[in-house]
């Protein structure tokens, strides 16, 4: 590997790189040093000082009289960030409602004040207190699946992808699961059935198609090595034109007659139809169940607007199974899950008008077009007062659902679309996602704009003080 050369510049400002020590007894740290400690400072400095090294060495110039106070800038901001930590509410205002990267759904206000209510002290958690001994941690949440989704029992572990790999390795551990090729899905982070499948020890048979898969197919399969039949819901993706899949109904039957368990897989789960409001239905987790199935797996956040969690739902015999493995315990939810999960389910108990009014995912998804149009005047309004030349306005557009969900689904929805001679859109939008309440907005097709579908009742007070004071003006 050959020696890098360095230009004089480069040369000038690494001679001009400040050393640590010296910089530690300046007054200028002082106070942080005060507020922190001097092994936070240190650290924070050597950090900063190797990574202003890299961007030297891999071209950028600074004045050299400059990197004193550059390097104390980015201490100080590190500082903040990490004291503050990096996780951080943002303003969602994609149109994507269940979006993976900001954090999908998020959750009810119910759900927040039970999390804080159980967390500020003792709780029951695995403590029966009328018997006044040890008790089951799932006892909350599953009574309320079970009423919701009429399954005879429930167990909640850590995401879907874990159910689907710990009722696998309970249902047919060492054996054979058959499997239509046409659902051989890919979720977010590259993570593939398959290797689910082989994770959780057992063997996968392939059958049919990618667009077609027959009864038929199914029926040739199964041998003395079969011990169960899986159906894996299409959540994130539509196979169009000469298709042909097998429905939950008759792999039932078909399991029934040759003494075989189905395991359904729905993924983001559903607990309340919001299909029909966008004319594609996601299959309900209770009429799943309903048609037979053994076992459902799916998402406790997502459609359902609860916390990261799996949930395993279906006959006792099952479940179970599944809860007495030891693989049961590592993937096992703390008491801030099923606090959040349990408020949330109480939700879906109360009905309808509770579940629009308070799950604030499926309040997004429903709502009215016109309610937008009110938001988006109102802001129009609002931002009148900018300088002549931006032109702010409402921009008819489509939102998505995320999360895996309706891929198919149409979202109307609006957007308030921001422009102006010179406008560096670049900036602008780096400027939004470095605030201390960062706004993720909509970029496309040279435009910039704030999707209202997703902001968040009181976000719209933000997005116009954010718009205001990039152009220089007072919010009102």
């Amino acid at each position: 590997m050959s020696k890098q050369t360095l230009n004089e510049s480069q040369k000038e400002c690494l001679r001009a790189l400040p050393q640590v020590g010296r910089l530690l007894e300046g007054e200028q740290y002082a106070a942080l040093i005060e507020e922190t400690s001097r092994h936070w400072v240190t650290q924070l400095l050597r950090d900063e000082s190797e990574l202003l090294r890299g961007e030297i060495l891999a071209g950028h110039t600074y004045a050299a009289d400059t990197l004193e106070a550059l390097l104390l800038e980015r201490v100080h901001i590190r500082s903040r960030e990490r004291r503050h930590g990096l996780l951080k509410r943002v303003i969602n205002a994609t149109g994507v409602v269940v979006h993976t990267n900001l954090g999908r759904s998020p959750l009810a206000k119910r759900a927040l004040e039970r999390v804080v209510e159980v967390s500020s002290g003792y709780c029951n958690l695995e403590y029966d207190l009328p018997g006044r001994r040890r008790g089951g941690r799932m006892f909350g949440v599953q009574d309320a699946l079970r009423q919701l989704t009429g399954a005879e029992d429930a167990l909640v572990v850590n995401n879907n992808a874990a159910a689907v790999m710990l009722a696998l390795s309970a249902m047919a551990e060492r054996q054979e699961v058959i499997l239509s090729r046409g659902e051989l899905v890919e979720i977010g982070g590259s993570f593939r059935i398959p290797d689910v499948m082989r994770t959780a020890g057992v063997r996968l048979r392939e059958v049919g198609c990618t667009n077609r898969t027959h009864l038929r197919d199914y029926e040739d399969a199964i041998d003395e090595e079969t011990a169960l039949l899986l159906k894996v819901h299409q959540s994130n993706y539509v196979i169009k034109g000469f298709t042909k899949e097998v429905s939950v109904e008759e792999l039932v039957a078909l399991g029934q007659a040759r003494g075989l368990p189905v395991l359904v897989d729905l993924g983001s789960g559903c607990l309340f139809d919001v299909g029909d409001a966008f004319q594609v239905h996601e299959p309900l987790v209770q009429e799943v169940l309903r048609a037979g199935v053994d076992v459902v797996t799916f998402s406790g956040d997502k459609l359902l607007g609860g916390p990261q969690a799996g949930v395993i739902a279906g006959k006792k015999e099952w479940v179970r199974r599944a809860a007495k493995r030891p693989l049961a315990r590592a993937l096992r939810v703390d008491k801030l899950t099923l606090a959040a999960l349990e408020a949330t389910l109480q939700i879906y108990l109360e009905g309808p008008v509770a579940i629009r009014a308070e799950i604030p995912g499926l309040s997004m998804l429903l709502r009215d077009i016109s309610a937008l149009e009110v938001v988006g005047r109102a802001l129009e309004t609002e931002l009148s007062v900018l300088p002549s030349g931006v032109t702010v306005s409402l921009v008819p557009s489509l939102a998505a659902v995320g999360g895996g969900a309706l891929p198919s689904a149409t979202l109307p929805s609006l957007q308030l679309a921001i422009d102006a001679p010179g406008f560096d859109i670049e900036a602008f939008d780096k400027w939004l996602r470095a605030r201390q309440l960062p706004i993720v907005a909509r970029l496309d097709r040279g435009r910039i704009s704030f999707d209202l579908r997703t902001l968040l009742p009181g976000d719209e007070h933000h997005v116009c003080e954010a718009i205001c004071q990039w152009f220089d003006l007072d919010s009102k």
